[in-house]
């Protein structure tokens, strides 16, 4: 009667990573996992600036504190297991303003709140790490690394030993009290006694077809980067102090694993959920971001803000002064435009940001409607958490 007996929507690191750890959990578990497009990690997986994060800037005791701190060592260990290229380098978090310095203090309170280890360095003592960086004072964070997490993604996949359905788009999901039934755009029809839900950009339209009310919608930012024509300017990762209004990290620079240098990410709305450049428009996604009362709530809150990344994105003379800002030697021929990414933010009704990873249950269902960084991360923890709970319906 059943094809499987959990059906993961979604083929990035989150479902992978789920169905990896319900085969390690329960190795007779059938798994089977529908991605839409015909690559595995084709969107927020495969779209980033492959940072291990270290969890120093997420609240005590939320899940993204948990499990970035958790999933980073254990991302470390899973690359070196299966000879995954990655790199422990840590990072700066430098202040080029005055009014910058109370919230590196409060960051480096809450790193330590984490147990995420944190050195205080001044203006020389950045320099010795980073020598064209300038700045009046920064946290040196240790466990911060890299990796290529398309990799990562490709492994979880064969480990879990999942059956994955390339170009299934789901369409219609009919829940049963036996179970669920999947129908994808192609006429395939996949049974099973359980569905996981990490549809990512998507999770808010198939929480919906499954019968549930997600309580928030999925509104995509644009991530736009460039490279470094000369990646010898930079010798590991330097952020800028967050504004912690936003879930933004803000314009960092990112030595990557194939020693390239990215810049960015910016983050603007995208006019469509793979909206990946101003000319990607989807009138039917659009009008589903523009007629959720939360996109207007937060276009009233942060309008300066966001006139500030539009305008970052359509200048690139902008562009490059937020970038001077850490380094100050560089100039907009050094630039290069690279590729972008979607951010999956979920917002609720009110406008508010959900600042957490948001895991909710319905019957013979897991929804995961809010994963975006650091998941990729954390993906590991995330797919214990899913997947226990995944298995505690079948």
């Amino acid at each position: 009667m059943f094809d499987c007996d959990v059906l993961v929507i979604g083929g990035g690191i989150v479902g992978l990573s789920t169905a990896y750890a319900l085969t390690r959990a329960a190795p007779g578990t059938r798994v089977t996992v529908l991605e839409k497009e015909h690559a595995l990690a084709s969107h927020q997986t495969g779209r980033n600036s492959g940072v291990i994060h270290s969890g120093i800037y997420y609240r005590p005791g939320s899940l993204k504190a948990r499990f970035a701190v958790e999933g980073a060592a254990e991302m470390v260990k899973f690359c070196a297991e299966w000879g995954i290229p990655y790199e422990v380098t840590g990072k700066l978090v430098v202040a080029t303003e005055r009014e910058e310095l109370p919230r590196l203090h409060a960051l480096v309170q809450r790193g330590r709140e984490n147990g995420i280890p944190v050195r205080e360095l001044g203006p020389a003592q950045i320099s010795e790490y980073e020598p064209r960086v300038t700045g009046l004072a920064a946290i040196h964070v240790g466990t911060t690394g890299i990796c290529d997490y398309g990799a990562v993604s490709r492994r979880l996949a064969e480990s879990s030993r999942a059956r994955i359905l390339y170009g299934a788009e789901v369409t219609v999901i009919d829940r049963r009290p036996w179970g669920v039934a999947v129908r994808t755009a192609d006429g395939r029809v996949v049974r099973a006694r359980v569905l996981v839900n990490c549809a990512g950009l998507h999770c808010d339209r198939i929480a919906r077809l499954a019968g549930d009310d997600p309580g928030m919608r999925i509104v995509p930012f644009r991530g736009e980067y460039y490279e470094l024509k000369d990646p010898s300017l930079v010798r590991g990762l330097v952020y800028p102090v967050p504004d912690p209004a936003f879930p933004f990290l803000g314009v960092h620079l990112t030595r990557g694993i194939d020693g390239g240098v990215h810049i960015g990410p910016n983050a603007v709305p995208a006019l469509a959920r793979e909206g990946y450049g101003w000319s990607v428009v989807r009138p039917r996604e659009l009008a589903g971001t523009l007629t959720w009362p939360g996109s207007w709530a937060i276009a009233r809150a942060h309008w300066r803000y966001g006139a500030g990344e539009l305008r970052r994105s359509v200048s690139k003379r902008a562009f490059t002064e937020a970038v001077r800002r850490l380094l100050p030697v560089v100039s907009e021929a050094d630039l290069r435009r690279a590729d972008a990414g979607v951010r999956a933010q979920a917002v609720l009704r009110d406008g508010t940001l959900v600042d957490d990873f948001l895991i909710r249950e319905a019957p013979r269902t897991v929804h995961v409607l809010n994963a975006p960084s650091p998941a990729a991360t954390a993906s590991l923890p995330i797919g214990r958490e899913v997947a226990g709970r995944a298995l505690a319906r079948l």
